[in-house]
């Protein structure tokens, strides 16, 4: 493995359609990992939940999502890298150049990632829009979920790279090269 690129940003500002992006640029190799696959996981499990359903984009997962929170923040007290130690296990490491880990939400993941692979193994990235266009993307502010630490956390982090995704180029490419160029991925 040469570089872990961690990508945040708030709901609806193109995380996982940046990542999808990336990763079909960077071939086969590398690989997405969720941080929130694990908690989607056991929080489906916990509560008998239709799993493909919470790990989708869809509704469904949000009339859960502020109770999953509360519940993953109960388990990150407890020990801060759970999910992200969770999330990396499936990752082949010896197999592939680059993970992308498109959803990092708080310092302590970012933490967890250099204490874990060092600080130069780790690119991170923050990806932002404007209201109108997460609006436009569907979502809506929501108390309880986008006034709390998973969406607010990183307001005042400092980034390798801060990208805006409002642009009118609707397949993502120049944001892709953008990034490319900037973190000299080859």
């Amino acid at each position: 493995m040469r570089k872990i690129l961690l990508i945040s940003g708030k709901r609806k500002c193109g995380k996982d359609f940046i990542s999808e992006r990336l990763l079909n640029r960077l071939a086969n190799r590398a690989i997405i990992v969720r941080i929130s696959e694990p908690i989607k996981r056991e929080w489906a499990e916990k509560l008998k939940l239709d799993i493909n359903a919470m790990l989708s984009d869809g509704p469904y997962k949000e009339q859960y999502r502020r109770d999953m929170i509360l519940w993953s923040d109960e388990v990150r007290s407890k020990d801060y890298g759970f999910f992200c130690r969770a999330a990396m296990k499936k990752a082949p490491l010896e197999s592939i150049d680059y993970v992308i880990v498109s959803d990092i939400r708080r310092k302590n993941d970012i933490r967890w990632f250099y204490e874990t692979y060092g600080h130069q193994m780790i690119h991170t990235i923050r990806l932002t829009s404007q209201v109108a266009t997460r609006e436009a993307r569907g979502w809506q502010f929501t108390a309880g979920v986008d006034d709390v630490p998973s969406e607010c956390d990183l307001d005042d982090s400092i980034f390798d790279l801060e990208l805006e995704n409002d642009s009118e180029d609707k397949s993502g490419e120049k944001l892709i090269e953008r990034l490319m160029t900037n973190l000299q991925l080859n």
